[in-house]
């Protein structure tokens, strides 16, 4: 049986060092889509506005987030605005900005197509019942729209979890960065131990998302029903 260079994972503290990398990187990500709900939503509904300076506004913001890859970001953060503004930026702290900043854009996206795929006559039909604004917004469309925007909001949490990886190359000491260390520590005694972490590295992602990536289509198939 070829050797699976599994044993490195067994030696020390290799496999919670694997762990730690893991939550360094569920952490990240989940700071970064509560500030990407926080901002988004209300920027998604703002979109909706019938407003040609917001619209070029938001349009130019999604192109920006949607052309520029997410690590160009994170190299423009963390080390051109260190040497620009001269500040210490932490990288933890650099890789939350940006994907904060890529998560807000996609959030925004996603309300402002839920909002809109919201028929109209749904508006018409409240408001032939007597229902004024602010009841047909709480009563009507906000409960349709949180139907249609929570699977698609799940899913871009199992985005931003696995892109996350992106954030070694600016110094964060996540899983995948744990798991290059353990093998370049190991080089000689297990040659074949690249295919052990980063087997492992796989798990590891899978086990945090898989489960969110579930959820997502539970309840996509649940409402679509109702």
């Amino acid at each position: 049986m070829p050797n699976l260079g599994i044993e490195v994972l067994f030696k020390g503290s290799n496999m919670l060092r694997l762990l730690g990398g893991l939550w360094v990187s569920l952490r990240i990500s989940l700071i970064a889509v509560g500030f990407s709900i926080l901002l988004g939503i209300p920027l998604g509904i703002l979109m909706t506005v019938n407003s040609k300076i917001i619209k070029a506004f938001t349009r130019l913001y999604l192109e920006v987030v949607r052309v520029m890859p997410q690590m160009v970001l994170l190299f423009i953060v963390f080390f051109g605005t260190t040497r620009i503004f001269g500040w210490n930026l932490n990288a933890e702290i650099a890789s939350v900005i940006v994907f904060s900043f890529w998560g807000t854009a996609e959030m925004a996206d996603l309300v402002r197509g839920a909002f809109i795929s919201i028929p109209k006559h749904q508006y018409e039909s409240a408001r032939a019942l007597g229902m004024n604004s602010p009841a047909i917004f709480t009563v009507v469309i906000l409960p349709q729209t949180v139907r249609r925007l929570l699977p698609l909001s799940i899913n871009l949490v199992t985005r931003m979890i696995k892109t996350t990886s992106l954030v070694m190359m600016i110094g964060v000491v996540e899983v995948l960065k744990v798991g290059q260390q353990i093998i370049e520590a190991n080089r000689t005694s297990s040659p074949n131990a690249a295919f052990g972490v980063y087997g492992t590295v796989f798990l590891l992602y899978f086990i945090g998302c898989w489960p969110i990536s579930m959820l997502s289509k539970y309840l996509e198939k649940r409402w679509s029903n109702a």
